[in-house]
């Protein structure tokens, strides 16, 4: 009797685990900084993170149902529902419901879906669909809620987020300074922003967890901090008054999300330990590059959806040598 040889797409996992055990342990990693954004934010950012998980599964149980025609569906392995968590994460909790639902459309139909599946897309789904979002509503994308209004939705008042000010001080705004919150007030939560990005603290007790339940590895999220510590710590050695101290950099902005929960997919990241590392300082360059140097004061997201476009070059020159070959 011939065995039949299976052929499959990523992510190939070689443990006991199974995918759906994993995104449910990433699930339950997100929850830290979710409880943070419901005690900053109050009941929007409830509302934004229902509206983006449903709306993501709802467009994946549609697509996969009647238009690709699959009997098995795939909304139970729980990455539909990472990609809103992670989605609503990158959103301000002041956001109009029907963006949400445009930007879980875009991330569902566009990020994953049309690649064929989880497996197969080259991009992370929800940077796709924040970015998407960013660029078609850039003024309701940038309007961040202030802390502590938490029955406060749509007429929250807004404030400037620390990234923000950290712009504006590098563009020579003395006076930012005084406005920037304390280093201690952005790793535990307290200023404005997207809803799961404030928290430092809840983001790496996170990391923590999917170190824990071997999920992920140290090698992206590690390279990625150290890179831009290294970098921005270099500029503020050059002129602190227009470069913030390296600290600022680290518990602000999308650095800590996407560092330890979006560079890490297991699909759009590369495959080897020397593959991550090259990944992640990539990364961190990109977004000091752009946080310095672009027109948005974030530059997470897109550096990671840069580096996810690198990801089968950097997969070439990083795979490891077959036995018995031959040093070229």
């Amino acid at each position: 009797m011939v065995e039949k040889l299976i052929l499959s797409t990523s992510p190939h996992l070689h443990s006991g685990d199974t995918v759906e055990r994993n995104m449910h342990t990433v699930i339950l990693a997100l929850m830290p900084a979710l409880i943070v954004s419901f005690i900053v934010f109050g009941i929007g950012s409830l509302v934004v993170t229902l509206t983006s998980v449903c709306s993501c599964v709802l467009f994946e149980w549609l697509i996969t149902k009647y238009l690709l025609k699959r009997e098995k569906l795939t909304i139970a392995d729980g990455s539909a529902v990472i990609t809103g968590i992670l989605l609503a994460f990158n959103l301000p909790a002041n956001i109009p419901l029907y963006m949400i639902v445009i930007g879980s459309l875009v991330a569902i139909g566009i990020g994953k879906m049309v690649f064929g599946g989880l497996g197969n897309n080259p991009f992370n789904p929800a940077l796709v669909g924040r970015v998407f979002m960013l660029i078609s509503f850039p003024t309701r994308m940038t309007s961040w809620p202030e802390p502590h209004q938490l029955l406060a939705y749509t007429d929250a008042t807004t404030c400037a987020t620390p990234l923000n000010l950290i712009g504006q001080i590098a563009g020579g705004n003395s006076s930012a300074m005084e406005q920037l919150p304390s280093v201690w007030h952005l790793f535990i939560g307290n200023t404005a922003g997207c809803i799961g990005e404030v928290s430092a603290l809840a983001l790496l007790a996170g990391f923590a967890i999917l170190l824990w339940r071997k999920v992920i590895t140290w090698h992206i999220p590690v390279s990625i901090l150290l890179t831009v510590a290294v970098l921005t710590g270099i500029m503020h050695l050059v002129n602190p008054e227009l470069y913030v101290n390296p600290l600022y950099h680290l518990c602000s902005g999308g650095l800590m999300l996407g560092a330890c929960f979006m560079a890490t997919d297991y699909v759009t990241s590369p495959m080897t330990d020397k593959g991550m590392i090259w990944f992640g300082i990539g990364i961190g360059f990109l977004t000091v590059i752009i946080r310095y140097f672009g027109s948005y004061p974030e530059g997470m997201s897109f550096a990671i959806l840069i580096m996810n476009a690198i990801v089968p070059l950097i997969n070439n020159w990083c795979k490891p040598k077959r036995f018995g070959e031959t040093a070229k």
